[in-house]
């Protein structure tokens, strides 16, 4: 199972994130926050396998809160989705150490395919349909 933190300063878009990202059948969401002390906190204590961030919120100057994040907990894959998908922001991104950035605009296709893709635990064991379907996004990834 697939462990996710989501870290986004809107209400609307987490919600909107676990939601989605709820229905799927191997990913669980550990916790969400739109505070980035708060983000920090919750990455030691839940150890996510997968942490979403915007790099846009109230009080994590751009690329601070990766930085953090990444200094403070080494193990989690990190995902930026965020509105701001200029190339400075992109490089500093990757300087970072963030092996996913995604703008928001994107879909949930995007971020579904980046996270099955840089999760380090293996889905759960399904069967019928379902296994079916996992095995074409995988495929999908390329």
């Amino acid at each position: 199972m697939i462990r996710a933190l989501i870290v986004d300063g809107q209400d609307e878009i987490r919600r909107g994130l676990r939601m989605r990202l709820a229905i799927e059948p191997d990913m669980t969401i550990v916790g969400d926050t739109g505070k980035a002390e708060e983000a920090l906190y919750l990455a030691q204590a839940l150890a996510p396998d997968v942490i979403v961030v915007d790099i846009a919120m109230r009080g994590a100057e751009g690329m601070t809160l990766v930085n953090r994040l990444r200094a403070a907990t080494p193990a989690p894959a990190l995902v930026v989705l965020t509105l701001r998908g200029d190339e400075d922001t992109r490089a500093q991104a990757q300087a970072a150490g963030v092996q996913a950035f995604l703008e928001k605009c994107g879909g949930a296709p995007d971020l579904l395919q980046a996270i099955r893709q840089l999760a380090p635990c293996k889905p759960p064991k399904t069967s019928g349909a379902a296994t079916r379907r996992l095995a074409a996004q995988r495929l999908s990834v390329g």
